[in-house]
């Protein structure tokens, strides 16, 4: 097995990785390793709508109860005052990394609305928000001579040691580097690896995402959070034959206007209210009315402003036999985004020293049951961000030369192809068992409810 060592591992190269290494000393060897082919394969490139920001402290109020709301108040509030009053301050470090968003005829930053958000406090670049994001922060990471980028690297274990007090540490990664077993020695890891798409038959997600850091959690009893809380997008575009992740129509497509439809071109749902309710509503349609999709109307968007702001998902619409300026679109709800994820404080610390997770691997309570809107990528920044500061604050207290590497053998990790069948079904497992349990606790509390009526 080879063997690599650097300051810093960051598994991952999707914002919460990216803006990580990025608020790391220039003095630390970092070393980002990516499962895709290209860097750019991460879900963080793929989001459409935008990103939130705190507009003023009149907007605190209606924020933070708005993201309440959409997790049905199961929210962290800590987590969520966090993430609101540190948003002004992530937007400036991307405008000075020369992210481009949109501005009025002012020069003034354009804010967008989207469903749940009481007022418009998003910002956006065109309908590839968050890949202007990625590719800049990307170019940044790129230009940083302490940062190595190595793509088609897969997790396949983390490393763990003793220290001199006998507690288990994390002392890096073992991976797959195109075929070649290499253990990634680090001082500190942090898991950034993306969500649970690939889970699942329809998602919006990349394919080689299957929640590999929760599987590893697992095996080393390090505790999930809500890991059945899954969010289901409301709008992908249909297509019959579809092969491969389903192409997201944004939720800023209905803040700006668009209408959801059945087959007799009949509005049945208030398009605005949070994506667990709009999916809901949409596959209580289809079942009345015997379909495997609903339509999208942007009949009441100009068609300047669909070419403009929504050009791509104009232009994929059009490669797809639609024309969405004259026509409304068939769509129908997909697996999106992970609100659950392993268990991190709000310094993105999870139970194990040296190990660290951010972004959608990990959960610190901001979304709840439900992800408010555009909340995805400011939340990964803001405790990604975190992370790396609380490592620069501790970075060296464990010297490598004082840990007891624990023993593992390189035959643990012969078949990898087995392996991760393994990791999924744990993943797969997981779920099942919390949504059980979730379940179980939610008949006690009814039978307990009906008990106590009964006795009034």
């Amino acid at each position: 097995m080879q063997e690599q060592k650097c300051d810093v591992l960051i598994v991952g190269s999707g914002v919460a990785g990216l803006y990580s290494a990025l608020n790391l000393s220039p003095e630390r060897k970092v070393v980002i390793i990516t499962k895709a082919k290209k860097a750019e394969d991460c879900d963080s490139f793929l989001a459409q709508g935008g990103i939130c920001m705190l507009r003023n402290d009149e907007d605190y109020d209606s924020y933070f109860e708005d993201t309440l709301k959409a997790g049905h108040y199961e929210n962290n509030r800590t987590s969520v005052d966090i993430m609101i009053r540190s948003s002004q301050e992530i937007i400036q470090d991307l405008i000075s990394f020369g992210v481009d968003f949109e501005k009025d005829s002012d020069g003034n930053l354009k804010f967008t609305k989207e469903g749940a958000h009481t007022f418009a406090r998003i910002l956006f670049h065109e309908d590839i928000t968050g890949q202007e994001i990625t590719e800049k922060l990307l170019a940044q990471v790129r230009g940083r001579e302490n940062i190595t980028i190595l793509e088609d690297t897969s997790m396949l274990d983390i490393i763990t040691a003793k220290s001199p007090e006998g507690k288990t540490v994390c002392a890096g990664v073992v991976a797959s580097q195109s075929g070649t077993l290499t253990a990634f020695r680090a001082d500190e890891t942090i898991w950034a690896c993306g969500g649970i798409g690939g889970l699942f038959k329809q998602s919006t997600n990349f394919p080689h995402l299957t929640g590999d850091a929760l599987a590893i959690a697992i095996k080393h009893g390090i505790p999930l959070q809500d890991p059945d809380y899954i969010q289901i997008h409301p709008t992908t575009l249909y297509c019959k034959n579809q092969k491969g992740r389903a192409f997201l129509i944004s939720e800023s497509v209905r803040g700006e206007g668009g209408i959801l439809l059945d087959k007799n071109g009949n509005r049945f749902v208030n398009e605005l209210l949070p994506r667990d309710a709009v999916s809901a509503a949409i596959f209580e349609q289809m079942k009345k009315d015997g379909t495997d999709h609903v339509y999208l109307s942007m009949e009441k968007i100009p068609e300047e402003e669909i070419r403009r702001h929504f050009v791509h998902i104009y232009e994929r619409c059009l490669k797809e036999g639609f024309d969405c300026t004259k026509e409304p679109i068939p769509v129908v709800p997909a697996q999106h985004y992970f609100m659950g994820g392993v268990a991190v404080n709000s310094d993105s610390r999870t139970s194990m020293e040296r190990l660290y997770a951010a972004g959608e691997t990990s959960c610190n309570g901001v979304h709840g049951k439900n992800r408010l809107a555009s909340n995805s990528l400011l939340e990964s920044l803001v405790f990604a961000k975190r992370a790396a500061k609380q490592i620069e604050s501790e970075i060296g207290k464990y010297k490598s030369e004082n840990l007891v590497l624990d023993e593992f053998s390189e035959e643990n990790y012969s078949d990898t192809k087995s392996l991760e069948n393994e990791y999924k079904q744990l993943v797969l497992d997981a779920i099942k068992e919390q949504e059980k349990k979730r379940n179980e606790s939610n008949n006690n509390d009814i039978e307990c409810r009906q008990s106590a009526a009964a006795s009034a």
